[in-house]
């Protein structure tokens, strides 16, 4: 088992073993933190944006029990419309894991988010369709749609733009006074010109993608602002502050404190999923097997992750961009439990001379 100095070798060797062309990592323990590799870049999330979405939600006031259609009338009749907001975001409501809202975009054709809204709702899995909902929702699957619509949705009724509006209001703003120049997080929209780590390169597209979401469900509904599943860029130290102010929030203390943000990382039958967060598998998990099975994060298709182990008071976060310049790289998957438990040790190490 190798060991590593500090998060600048974890993220050199991801690179040497192949991946992901541009890597920064980090990890937090208490007083103990180091952050290492492209540590003044900023790369996009994907996924842990919906983690984002969720506590912006937790945050916001809204009521988690109402259904979709009291937020989004004009989904009314469509198959999850009276889906609590909580089920979408605990990805129980029945949803398809994926549908290719752009397509239009591909064939020539004008994109029409009213549209492609409504297909997200009634996204729901074939053998499910007609299916009462009952009041802890359905298998859980993991699923980009609910939180779409959930996004949507929450930005509705809060007056913003979009659901990366809402992130920057509820959960960017307290966490962003006074930091480093190292530190950025928001949408492209918010961040403007910095220094963005390039993800795939999509002929459709224009070629090599920098600075836009790389999710083409989310680049379609929002473009350089955010959607519920995808649209939040971020350092690698911005991230970690997210996580630790998650872990802070949940013992009372805090920039995300004040609200209840115990549902969110609940346990719930079925499976690992929670809302917004996913839990540690009891094998084979990329969490690795240093963090404590009550660990919770998220992953990104980028090639992000975050992770949190509230017994221990350890994170770690590990951003790349293994999708530049393909998405076909699908070598950090390997790697990513082992760089995990590389970081968490050196977050114990530093804890624990």
């Amino acid at each position: 088992m190798q060991r590593f100095r500090d998060a600048g070798e974890v993220s050199r060797w991801v690179v040497e073993q192949g991946g992901a062309p541009s890597v920064a990592a980090g990890y937090r323990s208490g007083e103990a933190a180091g952050t290492g590799g492209e540590v003044g870049r900023v790369f996009d999330l994907a996924s842990i944006t919906k983690s984002m979405t969720a506590v912006a939600f937790a945050r916001s006031g809204l009521d988690r029990r109402a259904p979709l259609a009291h937020y989004l009338p004009e989904l009314a009749g469509t198959h999850v419309a009276e889906a609590p907001l909580e089920l979408l975001l605990a990805h129980r409501a029945g949803m398809e894991a994926h549908v290719a809202l752009f397509e239009p975009i591909l064939r020539d054709e004008p994109f029409d988010p009213e549209i492609a809204l409504r297909t997200a709702a009634d996204a729901v899995r074939p053998e499910l369709r007609g299916a009462p909902l009952p009041p802890e929702g359905h298998p859980p699957v993991y699923s980009d749609m609910g939180y779409a619509l959930a996004g949507v949705a929450m930005a509705r009724a809060l007056g913003l733009t979009d659901a990366g509006a809402a992130i920057e209001k509820l959960v960017v703003a307290p966490l962003s006074g006074g930091h480093r120049s190292a530190w950025a997080l928001g949408t492209a929209r918010a961040l403007g010109a910095v220094d963005y780590v390039p993800t795939e390169i999509v002929p459709f597209r224009g070629g090599e993608v920098r600075g836009l979401v790389h999710d083409e469900n989310a680049w379609a509904l929002t473009g350089d602002g955010g959607s519920g599943h995808a649209g939040i860029f971020g350092t690698v130290a911005a991230v970690l502050d997210f996580g630790q102010a998650v872990l802070d929030a949940l013992r009372g203390d805090g920039p995300l404190s004040g609200f209840d943000l115990g549902w969110l990382v609940r346990e719930r039958p079925g499976g690992t999923l929670r809302a917004g967060f996913d839990g540690k598998s009891e094998s084979g998990s990329s969490v690795g097997a240093v963090m404590g099975p009550r660990t919770f994060g998220h992953l990104g298709f980028t090639g992000t992750s975050l992770w949190m182990d509230p017994d221990a008071d350890v994170l770690v976060a590990l951003l790349t961009n293994r999708v530049h310049p393909t998405r076909d790289n699908g070598r950090l998957r390997e790697l990513r439990p082992e760089a995990h438990d590389a970081l968490a040790r050196l977050a114990q190490d530093h804890t624990h001379p």
